[in-house]
């Protein structure tokens, strides 16, 4: 369970983008088209332009989940790791999926993300970003490899 009191809402693959996380029915705030576009034009970058920038849109102690290894990172550990993976040059995002409950919104989708030298990386990954202080920070992020 991410955040006492929610529960994600299943929904049928590729049939809606956008569910409420909410639990009995509340609606908890629904993201405007703005807010979406901040949050995904976030996590391009997030594969697209460094571990600095990666940082700067990550909570301090945040938790990523890695295809092993590294496996499961968590605070520091996480730029070790993301110095020697980000920079890929071009990410394809499919079959998106938005939802919030109140100040977290939660990110799901397909990838496909490459770079010179490298394979052609194809991921299912969610992450999790809170509202605070009137910025979206990143609280975690997972990746499982498609082989």
């Amino acid at each position: 369970m991410l955040v006492p009191g929610t529960e994600l809402l299943a929904t049928s693959i590729g049939a809606v983008d956008r569910t409420d996380l909410c639990k009995g029915g509340e609606t908890g705030l629904h993201l405007s088209p703005r807010e979406q576009s901040v949050l995904w034009d976030m996590e391009e970058h997030f594969w697209t332009s460094g571990a600095d920038n990666a940082r700067a849109t990550t909570a301090n102690n945040a938790i990523m989940i890695f295809p092993y290894p590294p496996g499961i990172l968590q605070g520091d550990q996480i730029w070790t790791h993301l110095k020697q993976s980000t920079g890929w040059r071009s990410v394809a995002m499919a079959e998106r999926r938005v939802t919030r409950c109140h100040d977290i919104a939660i990110l799901t989708y397909r990838v496909s993300a490459e770079k010179p030298d490298v394979p052609i990386y194809k991921a299912l990954c969610a992450s999790t970003y809170l509202h605070d202080e009137e910025t979206w920070l990143r609280i975690s992020h997972q990746q499982t490899h498609l082989a």
